[in-house]
């Protein structure tokens, strides 16, 4: 009788070993080049923890942080390694909350402590000692129960309410050493591959953590400093103070109670005051072009319809255009070095043409504007003639708005440049923020199932290269941006969940994304479901689930 198993991983390479032998003592037998960087295996695409025992011939594909999952699990790990440095640092469990991503990192604050350069040079030593003597990271199953009680002993309260809401009798915690603690994902088996990171403090109560992407190389990026979007999450994050919701489970008490109408009402009162702001920056300025730009699924479409009715409102005129119409020819657009064509960099529009066409439009000709056919793929001319007077307001939306490289011939006295994104402040609890970039996913892959009718896992296995095209074309201009609008609405998830959650079932174990689609329907778990029938047809969330009155 065989008792050898033949073992497939990376790039098609087989090694037998042993049958019950643990994925952890196959790690060992891998080359140290490739050990160093493991973060998880996956078997049938799911992630499966390292003590798992092997007891047939398969493939098991280790993940590195350039993985979808490998990069949420270095994430935690690393989440994790600061929070047992600092317990060791300082002998108690420090108030620290992980408040958001910031461009490639995290943002952190420290609420109970003054932290000044040599603590972060403490803090990062300690972190560096965990990482070299490759601690095991143990996961635990007990009893929800103990863990209401562990948590209300250590002043928890979102971690508790969100415990009780789940309804398994036992529930995971993981253990560093003496440290216990929680992410909402699987773990690293230890803590040898978290080797690449970085801090950087802002001031004495607030950190950047850094670590690489899936984009960087393996490298951990410099830290670019964005104080817009930072302060737009602290500014969200008051309003939620405010209304006394800054945690998830808040929201569902909310739900529960069946006050949700009210809750949706006073987020769109708090949106529309927002874009009503911004109106005012933009005739304070007398600023004549405004540009919009935001990553996929920002809801740019809703924002700038609404940003338009409202200057209408004040006797403003306003004439709105899409950067997607002045797309070169298809026979002109650049291509990409393995052939594709390289729609997203600002060679392939004719941004002679489109300065052309604005500063005409503002000098007050009549202009035949263009409608790119995506279709045949050349612009189209049968909209007749367009004429503007001094009354009106030009809105631009696209990819490359805030890039200067798109309007170097229009005058920058008259331009008022608006970044949007879906920027969610509220918290799970203080260790686990939701991921503007999770919001995003969510909202897209509803969307392109209604629009398109894509799957889920078409719309997964696309998002890396949006990502990329984002973090090249839209996320260095930022900082030019005149002011920032976020997006999102405090009770949004919960409406998504009730569209998502089929979507991501129907994801099956053939498919590469099913690890991806389980982690997401986990994290929904989170969030009561809300009827979108309470969501007005003018909201931001009509442009993604269906029922927007702004809809051609």
């Amino acid at each position: 009788m065989n008792n050898k198993v033949r073992i497939t991983y990376n790039d098609g390479k087989q090694i037998d070993v042993l049958k019950n032998t643990k994925i952890v003592d196959v790690v060992t037998k891998l080359p140290n080049s490739l050990q160093k960087k493991i973060v998880g295996a996956k078997i049938d695409n799911t992630i499966v923890n390292f003590d798992t025992k092997l007891k047939r011939d398969c493939t098991i594909n280790f993940v590195d942080s350039n993985d979808l999952a490998g990069y949420k699990m270095y994430q935690a790990g690393l989440k994790y390694v600061f929070l047992a440095s600092m317990y060791d640092i300082y002998g108690k469990r420090v108030d620290i909350s992980f408040d958001h991503s910031i461009m490639r990192g995290i943002h952190i604050t420290i609420n109970d402590l003054k932290i000044t350069n040599k603590e972060i040079i403490k803090i990062k030593e300690r972190m560096a000692k965990i990482i070299s003597s490759n601690l095991r990271i143990v996961k635990m199953n007990v009893l929800s129960k103990e863990m209401v009680e562990f948590y209300k002993k250590e002043g928890k309260v979102p971690n508790y309410h969100n415990v009780l809401n789940i309804d398994d009798e036992l529930v995971t915690i993981y253990k560093l050493e003496d440290y216990f603690d929680y992410f909402y994902v699987e773990m690293p088996y230890s803590t040898g591959c978290l080797n690449r990171f970085d801090l950087v403090a802002l001031n004495d109560s607030e950190i950047v953590l850094l670590f690489p992407t899936p984009r960087s190389q393996d490298e951990v990026p410099s830290y670019v400093h964005y104080e817009k979007v930072i302060e737009c999450f602290k500014s969200e994050k008051e309003w939620l103070y405010r209304c006394n919701i800054p945690y998830v489970y808040q929201v569902n008490k909310v739900v529960a109670s069946g006050k949700i109408k009210d809750l949706i009402r006073l987020s769109e009162i708090n949106y529309d005051n927002k874009i009503h702001e911004v109106a005012n920056k933009i005739l304070e300025k007398n600023s004549k072009f405004v540009m919009i730009a935001g990553p996929s699924s920002s809801g740019k479409t809703t924002t700038c319809k609404k940003l338009s009715l409202d200057l209408q409102a004040r006797g403003i005129k306003t004439l709105t255009i899409s950067v997607d119409d002045y797309f070169k020819n298809r026979v002109d657009t650049p291509k990409l070095p393995d052939g594709k064509y390289d729609f997203e960099s600002v060679a392939s529009i004719d941004v002679e043409l489109l300065n052309n066409d604005i500063n005409s439009l503002l000098s007050g000709k009549e202009v035949e504007l263009p409608t790119y056919n995506f279709v045949s793929g050349v612009r189209e001319y049968v909209n007749g003639t367009t004429k503007i007077d001094d009354n009106y307001i030009i809105l631009m939306e696209g990819l490359h708005c805030l890039n200067d490289e798109l309007t170097p011939y229009i005058n920058s006295d008259i331009k008022f440049k608006i970044y949007l994104s879906p920027f969610m402040p509220l918290n799970l609890d203080s260790n686990n923020y939701i991921s503007t970039t999770d919001l995003r996913l969510i909202r897209r892959m509803i969307r392109d199932n209604r629009t398109r009718g894509n799957d889920v896992s078409k719309t997964i296995c696309s998002w890396q290269d949006v990502r990329s095209g984002e973090e090249k074309y839209i996320f260095p201009y930022i900082n030019t941006s005149d002011v920032i609008i976020n997006t999102s609405l405090v009770y949004e998830l919960g409406v998504l969940k009730v569209f998502a959650e089929p979507l991501l079932y129907s994801v099956g174990t053939d498919s590469l994304y099913y690890e991806e689609a389980r982690r997401l329907i986990n994290f929904l778990k989170n969030y009561y479901p809300i009827s979108s029938e309470y969501i007005a047809d003018d909201c931001v969330l009509r442009e993604f689930i269906g029922g927007s009155c702004f809809e051609k």
